[in-house]
């Protein structure tokens, strides 16, 4: 599946432009009362980092996948969230700053635990592992440029002045739905011609792996206490991955197109989950005053 510019110039450019409203919708308070309380950081670190590969080599053995297409469903499972995680948190009314914080402390985790899992799986089903490492400045440059950054730059604004700060949250909504909109649609037309032979090949697994993300973030939030935002905000991270990530390792770094299939099918299938945590945070969370 080819990039189009649209998502290749113009996702990165929406997503700073959101990154920088979401920050006018955030103080230092909201990062603080998680990091007073990293309950809701650590459920959600060890679901995304440990939990969700896991899942993935459960799936795997129960369907009993083609070895290259369970070594990409451990790929993509084993991924940080996206930073288009945080859009759909906003949207859904979930706890903005804690998905800020697990979208950047699992990104900077999986440069470790990503190749761990992806040579663990090569040698279970290949009975051979490769030489996998991923760019950690790279990492840490695009979690600085997409995601600390302009929030850093909304919350000055917000602090110079909160009235036109708050105000700009509609807006904000509006303009991310209307990429996200387009984003599926980019998504949908690059693989149409694919589409139908990618989704049988790894659909179900695909399908299974995001349900059961979506089922441990909402559960485990929960059962843990906390709150329905924080719940929202850790099934989304779950369930957005950073297909990106998944396509480069299959495909640059193990050069098996195979591979990259459960990333291209996942990708589709997680917005598709993605909407609908989106609606059903906007049917439970009452919207800021």
């Amino acid at each position: 599946m080819e990039s189009s510019p649209l998502i290749s110039i113009g996702l990165p450019v929406s997503l700073f432009i959101i990154m920088v409203g979401i920050g006018l919708t955030l103080t230092l308070r909201d990062f603080g009362q998680v990091t007073r309380n990293p309950r809701s950081i650590v459920v959600g670190t060890v679901a995304q980092i440990v939990v969700m590969p896991l899942v993935a080599f459960a799936i795997a053995g129960t369907l009993g996948l083609a070895p290259a297409l369970a070594v990409g469903l451990v790929i993509i499972a084993a991924c940080p969230g996206g930073t288009t995680s945080n859009l759909f948190v906003l949207l859904a009314r979930g706890h903005i700053a804690l998905s800020i914080l697990l979208t950047v402390s699992a990104s900077l985790i999986t440069i470790v635990t990503l190749p761990f899992f992806t040579n663990y799986a090569l040698q279970m089903y290949f009975g051979e592992a490769a030489n996998i490492s991923l760019p950690v400045g790279k990492t840490i440059a695009m979690l600085v440029v997409i995601v600390l950054l302009p929030v850093s730059i909304g919350m000055f604004i917000r602090t110079r002045a909160p009235a036109k700060a708050q105000k700009a949250e509609g807006i904000v909504s509006i303009f991310g739905g209307i990429v996200l909109l387009l984003l599926i649609v980019a998504l949908l037309w690059g693989s149409r011609e694919r589409l139908p032979e990618l989704l049988s090949q790894a659909g179900p697994a695909a399908f299974l792996l995001n349900l059961i993300g979506v089922a441990i973030g909402l559960g485990a939030s929960r059962l843990a206490g906390l709150s329905q935002r924080e719940s929202l905000a850790i099934a989304v991270e779950l369930g957005i991955k950073n297909g990106t990530i998944a396509l480069m390792v299959a495909l640059t770094l193990l050069e098996s197109s195979e591979m990259s299939i459960p990333a291209v099918v996942y990708s589709v299938l997680m917005y598709g989950f993605g909407c609908i945590l989106i609606a059903m945070g906007r049917r439970l969370v009452p919207a800021p005053q």
